[in-house]
C-alpha cells in the first residue's frame, strides 16, 4: 500500500498507525481534497467559514468508530495527531472547526464534567447535535489569565450569575454553548459554566479583518448578567490547577497541528516548484531552490519525530507540562520558517492564495502565539529544567 505521506514523511512515522487509522485518514482526505481544497481560496477571500462540512465530516465518525477506540473508548494519541495533521495539511481552520468541538470542547466536558454531566453530554457533543466551544481568553488577559481573569461568577440559590468579557472565542458563532471560565466571587477560585449562546446578556461580536486563520469565525463576547443553573457548571474544575491540566491535554495538539501546516506549505512548494519553469527548466532544479525545499523536508520530519514520541509518551501517561510546552515552542519556530521558505520558493505568485502557500504563511502567525505564547512555554520548560521560576508577579 502507498504510503500515507509519500511527500512529506521521508521517514515513515505514518507507518506506526493501525489499518484502520491509516483507512480513516485517507477518507477524511478524500474529503478535504474533494469537498473542502476546491472552496478554499473563495472562502479565504470572504472570511467565511466552511461550517456545512460539519455534517460530512461527522458522518466520517473520526472520533467515535469502534474499529478506533481501545479497551478505554478512547482513540490512540498516535491516530489523534495525525487526524489534526491531516487537517492542518489542507487548512488549519478547518481543522479548528471540527477539532474545537469534537477535542476542545468535548475535553473540557470530559476533564472538568461529573461523571452525570459526561454521560449526559458526551455522545451529543460527539453527533454536534449539543455544539459548544470554550471562552477563556479576554480582551485584557491572556498570558497572565491565571491570575488575572477577570470574568467574575456570582451564586444565588441554584444560579450563577456571569458578568464579564472573552475574546477570540473560536467557533462561538456556530456553537449552543460556550464553556465559559469565571472566578467565583465567594472563594476567588476558577470555575466552567456552560452558558448558552442565546442567554440573555450574552452578547458575540465577530472578529472583523483578521489576516490569519480567516475561515474560523472568531467572537468578542459580552457577559452582562448571564444566568446558568448549577446543573451546568463543570463539577470537576475548581481552581486554576485544574485548567492547566486541561491545558496539558490540549496544548500538543497544536503542535500537531504547527507539524501539518508545514507538511501543508511544503508540498504546495514542492508542486510549484516542479511545475514552474525558469530558463527553460523547472525551478525545482535549481540548487537555491533544493536548497529551501530540503530544508522544509527537514523541519517536517524532525518536527514529526517530535511530536510522535510526544504522543508515544502521552499514551503510557507520561503527561507534563514541559512536555507538551517545548513541543508547541519548538514547532511554532519550525513552523515560521517553513512557511517562509515556502513563500520564498513560490515567488511573487507565493502572496496569491491560490498557490496555497500564502494562507501556511499567515496561518502560522496565529499559531505561533495561540495555546500559549511563545515567551510563556519558554519559561514552563525553564523552570522545568533549572529547577528555578523566573516568571513575575
Amino acid at each position: 500500500m502507498t504510503a500515507l505521506y509519500p511527500v512529506s514523511d521521508l521517514y515513515g512515522f505514518a507507518d506506526l498507525l493501525t489499518d484502520a487509522e491509516t483507512a480513516k485518514l485517507r477518507s477524511l482526505r478524500e474529503l478535504l481534497e474533494t469537498q473542502l481544497a476546491p472552496i478554499l481560496p473563495d472562502f479565504w477571500e470572504r472570511a467565511a467559514s466552511p461550517v456545512h462540512l460539519r455534517e460530512p465530516l461527522r458522518d466520517l465518525r473520526l472520533v467515535d468508530d469502534p474499529a478506533l477506540l481501545g479497551s478505554d473508548g478512547r482513540t490512540r494519541e498516535l491516530y489523534n495527531g495525525f487526524r489534526a495533521f491531516e487537517f492542518s495539511r489542507t487548512d488549519i481552520s478547518t481543522g479548528m472547526l471540527f477539532h474545537g468541538q469534537t477535542a476542545m470542547f468535548r475535553e473540557l466536558v470530559r476533564q472538568g464534567g461529573s461523571d452525570e454531566q459526561v454521560a449526559a453530554w458526551d455522545d451529543a457533543i460527539v453527533s454536534f447535535e449539543m455544539t459548544g466551544c470554550f471562552a477563556l481568553t479576554e480582551p485584557d488577559h491572556g498570558s497572565d489569565v491565571a491570575g488575572g481573569l477577570a470574568t467574575t461568577a456570582r451564586r444565588e440559590g441554584e444560579e450563577w450569575i456571569l458578568d464579564g468579557a472573552k475574546r477570540w472565542i473560536g467557533n462561538a458563532a456556530f456553537s449552543e454553548f460556550v464553556g465559559v471560565f469565571a472566578r467565583d466571587v465567594a472563594d476567588g477560585q476558577v470555575k466552567v459554566f456552560l452558558a448558552r449562546t442565546d442567554d440573555p446578556g450574552m452578547t458575540l461580536t465577530t472578529i472583523e479583518r483578521k489576516a490569519a486563520l480567516r475561515l474560523i469565525t472568531n467572537s468578542d463576547i459580552s457577559l452582562e448578567g448571564v444566568r446558568v443553573p448549577e446543573s451546568h457548571r463543570l463539577q470537576r474544575v475548581s481552581s486554576f490547577a485544574d485548567v492547566s491540566a486541561l491545558f496539558r491535554t490540549l496544548r500538543p495538539d497544536i503542535a500537531w497541528i504547527a507539524a501539518g501546516a508545514q507538511a501543508g506549505a511544503y508540498e504546495a512548494a514542492l508542486r510549484y516548484t516542479l511545475s514552474r519553469e525558469q530558463f527553460g527548466r523547472p525551478i525545482a532544479g535549481f540548487q537555491l531552490v533544493q536548497d529551501k525545499l530540503v530544508r522544509m523536508l527537514g523541519n517536517v520530519t524532525a518536527s514529526l519525530g517530535m511530536v510522535v514520541r510526544l504522543a508515544e509518551r502521552r499514551q503510557a501517561g507520561v503527561s507534563r507540562d514541559e512536555d507538551s510546552a517545548l513541543a508547541k515552542v519548538w514547532l511554532s519556530d519550525r513552523l515560521r520558517e517553513t512557511v517562509a521558505w515556502a513563500r520564498e520558493v513560490v515567488g511573487g505568485n507565493g502572496i496569491v492564495i491560490d498557490n496555497d502557500v500564502a494562507r501556511f504563511f499567515t496561518d502560522a502567525e496565529a499559531v505561533y502565539t495561540y495555546e500559549g505564547t511563545r515567551e510563556i512555554n519558554t519559561l514552563i520548560v525553564g523552570r522545568a529544567v533549572t529547577g528555578l521560576s523566573a516568571f513575575t508577579r
